[in-house]
């Protein structure tokens, strides 16, 4: 079990991951080794996961999220293919913590009085200062 958050474990049985080639410098060890790494996580068909943090999950996701509703996290930024592992583990666990976060609820106000008042007297005293300006009239 992968622990996210106190409320989160996810089984390791849920993370696919599959070794290839990294592309891009390294010399001949490119060519040799599979060092980067491509995890899959399948958020539809996970257990571990509660449903409003599953959906949130899929939103964060972007496009690392596939029709199928598997997320796709590739890395290969280092030459060992461990590290690439636990980069792109890391990776998946920040966007769950992430997704784990409920927003806020977005309550309506009104303005008050007073800044009422304070807006429509800056608009009457910017409006008397613009009608000064202009070409003098000779009536």
């Amino acid at each position: 079990m992968i622990q996210v958050s106190p409320s989160i474990a996810i089984d390791e049985s849920e993370i696919e991951e599959s070794f290839v080639r990294a592309s891009g410098p390294g010399g001949q060890n490119v060519n040799k080794v599979s060092t980067a790494v491509e995890l899959r996580f399948d958020v539809r068909r996970s257990v571990s996961l509660p449903n409003d943090v599953a959906i949130r999950l899929m939103k964060l996701a972007g496009s690392r999220l596939t029709q199928d509703g598997v997320i796709v996290i590739t890395a290969q930024e280092h030459r060992s293919q461990n590290r690439n592992r636990e980069e792109a583990l890391a990776r998946l666990i920040e966007l769950i913590r992430q997704a784990e976060v409920r927003p806020k609820v977005r309550r309506a106000t009104k303005p008050t009085k007073a800044s009422k008042e304070r807006r429509l007297a800056s608009k009457e005293k910017r409006s008397s200062v613009k009608s000064t300006r202009g070409k003098p009239r000779f009536d």
